[in-house]
Formats: C-alpha cells, sequence, structure tokens
C-alpha cells in the first residue's frame, strides 16, 4: 500500500559562527543532521498511519 506525504515539517537552526569557519566536514554534518530528521519525521507519519 502506498503512503502519501501531505506535509512535511522540517526544522533547521542555522548557526552563523559554523558559516564563518567555512569547514567542510560542518556542512557535511549538517546535510546528515538534515537527512536524519526527515527520516525521523517520515518514520514517525508512518507509525501514526499503522495506529489507525
Amino acid at each position: 500500500m502506498p503512503i502519501e506525504i501531505k506535509e512535511l515539517y522540517i526544522k533547521i537552526n542555522v548557526d552563523e559562527s559554523e558559516k564563518s569557519q567555512g569547514g567542510g566536514k560542518s556542512s557535511e554534518h549538517g546535510k546528515i543532521a538534515i537527512i536524519a530528521a526527515c527520516v525521523e519525521e517520515v518514520m514517525e507519519r508512518i507509525k501514526e498511519q499503522k495506529e489507525r
């Protein structure tokens, strides 16, 4: 059965001090954090649908 996600809420906190340092690792860490947050939200939505 396909799952349709109608709304996805993403919250991102940007730290200006990391931006000024220009480190490549910090930007990659930020990408991983965003992906992890998205996956967590999707998994919560799937869990909610299964409970219904």
